[in-house]
């Protein structure tokens, strides 16, 4: 699958409340139009993932796939994603000196109970037609 230049494309679990609430706040927050979204659920994510061998077995949770550069996971993705995002860019400053290995014991800790804490939803969110656009399963 082929992502448009200079775009960089978020896969999250479509299911889970937390995700679909960060989604909104990319849709909201986003400055400069960077991103384009699909669940992890979806065809396009799973193509995605397999051409960089990234195993859909053991990764659950958000991606952040960056084209010209490489891809992003757990907590290196979520610090990627908030560099883009109004009002979440003193995030990366601020926990980036942390070693990656204990910023993901505790964002591994929050992906374990996200369901328990936040829910889980029977299928993934369907764009508005005003988002749709962003969505690569709901786009192209």
């Amino acid at each position: 699958m082929e992502i448009l230049p200079g775009k960089k494309v978020v896969l999250f679990d479509g299911v889970c409340n937390l995700c679909n609430t960060w989604v909104q706040r990319i849709l909201k927050r986003e400055k400069g139009d960077v991103f384009l979204l699909a669940s992890l659920q979806s065809q396009e994510a799973e193509s995605l993932m397999r051409a960089r061998g990234i195993d859909t077995e053991k990764v659950d949770s958000i991606i952040l796939i960056d084209p010209g550069v490489a891809y992003y996971l757990k907590s290196d993705a979520a610090l990627e994603i908030a560099r883009h995002l109004k009002g979440y860019r003193w995030l990366p400053p601020l926990l980036g000196w942390i070693p990656r290995s204990i910023r993901d014991v505790v964002y591994d800790f929050i992906a374990r109970n996200r369901y328990k804490w936040y829910g889980k939803r029977e299928s993934c969110m369907l764009p508005s037609p005003e988002t749709a656009n962003k969505f690569l399963d709901a786009s192209r």
